[in-house]
């Protein structure tokens, strides 16, 4: 659902057909200038165009080395996910499963996450034992999305994406929540 800015290419007869659209962004009446990579896979999908990964392709990009513009970054990829996913429910059905899959899977999500995470939490201050079964369901989870991903890329590395479950929790949960609320 989203081709990420440094690693994508179009075709320019695609680009072309959509540069008026992909130009002139709003989300509630308002001119929007981030997310453009996720917004213009959007374009592409609902003009009839197919996304296509390849595992072999190699780019450079320049990322946050500290953790202010790590959390600036979340925070506005978090914004673009929602606001995307808003113009992009229409659609879900017209989507590769695996695409829709990833779709509620990124909304969804987090907020799964959260409430498991705010029961764990409760439970734990309630009783003070530890919840183990929401632990065991996180994981769970998490090795599920990461192995569709792996079988999806043929890839394991992408098993390696699960390590990312703790920064998820105690850092990018609350940032997302904050992301939806000042969308």
């Amino acid at each position: 659902m989203c081709c990420c800015g440094p690693c994508a290419m179009y075709r320019r007869s695609a680009l072309a057909l959509l540069l008026d659209q992909y130009e002139t962004q709003f989300f509630r009446g308002k001119p929007s200038d981030f997310g453009e990579d996720r917004h213009l896979t959007i374009l592409m999908l609902k003009a009839g165009f197919r996304t296509e990964y390849v595992p072999d392709a190699i780019a450079a990009t320049v990322v946050p080395d500290s953790l202010g513009p790590y959390l600036r970054q979340q925070l506005r990829w978090a914004r673009s996910t929602f606001r995307d996913t808003f113009l992009a429910l229409r659609l879900l059905p017209e989507l590769d499963r695996y695409l829709t899959l990833d779709v509620v899977g990124q909304n969804l999500g987090p907020l799964l996450l959260a409430l498991s995470s705010l029961a764990a939490l409760a439970q734990f201050v309630i009783d003070g034992s530890v919840a183990w079964w929401t632990v065991l369901t996180i994981a769970a989870m998490t090795m599920v999305r990461c192995s569709v991903a792996a079988f999806r890329a043929r890839n394991m590395r992408f098993l390696g994406f699960s390590l990312h479950t703790p920064i998820n929790i105690f850092l990018l949960l609350p940032l997302k929540a904050y992301a939806l609320c000042t969308l």
